[in-house]
């Protein structure tokens, strides 16, 4: 098996993990970044063709580097994987792309990251391979009938990949929202769940760009937080709930006749059945349920009994070396989204650059003599 060593390396080169070698770089660390896509920004390429980001462009930013245009609407997400490729080549970050982790363990002092038959060795590793890797789908869905299309929003590009006839999209949240109104003016469509809410402007127009979006990032970035009381019970409140409704608004749900029906909990005859026990007779199902995190592949005693990593504001304590950039509320509610990524990754770079709580209780014990004049 291949070795080689850095000082440190980041798993994940999507905008978590970028930023975070962008910062290792001014700080003169020796790292890698391993990617698993064979491109930069695939991750956003791979998304459905209509995604549009909900951040204002001017605010689609990392460290180091402006967005690629303002003053307009989100970037689609083809413009934003473009910013990323630009933004690795324009600091020259060590990316190497096609590198697929399976593993993580330590050997005394070092950590070894696996990827098929190459071995990495490096005294710090960063896990910043996103929060959303893992499409989630109901163990019920297995039981619909071979004739329904069914597909994850993560597989779902455009309408031409679905059979004519109605469609049920599971899951109001924004993937949701935003599949539903596209199949609308083709499919008799049903929209499956309850929405948690949704932002009333509309966010495109020039004054919630310019303004209510200054106002969101602030208290997502900078209010909402482990630090604060009310951050605290947002955050623990906010893990129960899904994401509310951004772009697209209930009213334009009803306008466009998608037909709102309850939760999906199970399936009759080969098709869905909804909570109110009525019976859906769809030729396709689109699943918004979500994403899980699997980190089956880091084999370290740095999990809690729910599986989720042990860590203070990303810095795993029990395991010197390791952190995490981009996870869900890792400081912040806008912890894994673009506004609040690059904080979270200068402050975990800063504090990989200093010793270890341990270490320094170990210095301040270890008395420092100096030898007498002969």
């Amino acid at each position: 098996m291949d070795t080689e060593r850095f000082d440190t390396i980041v798993i994940g080169g999507g905008q978590a993990g970028l930023v975070t070698g962008y910062h290792l770089q001014r700080a003169g660390q020796r790292f890698v970044i391993l990617e698993g896509n064979e491109r930069i920004g695939d991750n956003w390429r791979q998304r459905y063709d209509s995604l549009r980001l909900f951040t204002p462009s001017w605010a689609t930013r990392l460290d180091g580097m402006p967005s690629a245009r303002t003053g307009a609407p989100g970037l689609t997400k083809d413009e934003f994987a473009d910013y990323l490729e630009a933004y690795a080549a324009r600091f020259d970050l060590r990316v190497r792309t096609g590198v697929r982790v399976d593993g993580l363990t330590r050997e005394g002092d070092t950590y070894v990251v696996t990827a098929g038959d190459t071995r990495y060795e490096a005294s710090n590793v960063v896990v910043a391979s996103g929060a959303h890797r893992h499409p989630r789908i109901p163990v019920f869905a297995k039981d619909l009938d071979p004739s329904i299309v069914q597909l994850h929003s993560s597989q779902y590009r455009n309408p031409s990949q679905l059979r004519d006839g109605p469609v049920l999209v599971v899951g109001v949240g924004n993937s949701g929202g935003d599949i539903s109104l596209e199949l609308s003016s083709g499919h008799q469509t049903y929209l499956s769940g309850k929405e948690s809410g949704h932002i009333p402007v509309d966010i495109d127009a020039f004054v919630a760009r310019r303004i209510v979006f200054h106002v969101i990032r602030l208290f997502g970035v900078h209010v909402v937080t482990r630090r604060t009381p009310f951050g605290r019970r947002a955050i623990a409140k906010g893990q129960t709930k899904s994401d509310p409704l951004v772009r697209v608004k209930p009213k334009q749900l009803a306008a466009a006749g998608i037909e709102r029906v309850p939760r999906t909990v199970g399936t009759m005859y080969g098709r869905p059945l909804m909570e109110d026990d009525r019976v859906l007779d769809v030729a396709n199902v689109i699943w918004c349920v979500g994403f899980r995190h699997d980190l089956s592949w880091i084999d370290l005693p740095i999990f809690d009994e729910a599986g989720e990593p042990m860590h203070e504001r990303g810095i795993v304590p029990g395991e010197p070396g390791l952190a995490f950039v981009g996870l869900p509320f890792q400081f912040a509610l806008a912890s894994d989204v673009i506004p609040g990524v690059s904080r979270d990754a200068r402050w975990v770079v800063r504090q990989l650059g200093q010793p270890s709580a341990a270490s320094r209780r170990s210095m301040r014990a270890t008395p420092i003599t100096t030898p007498l004049a002969s």
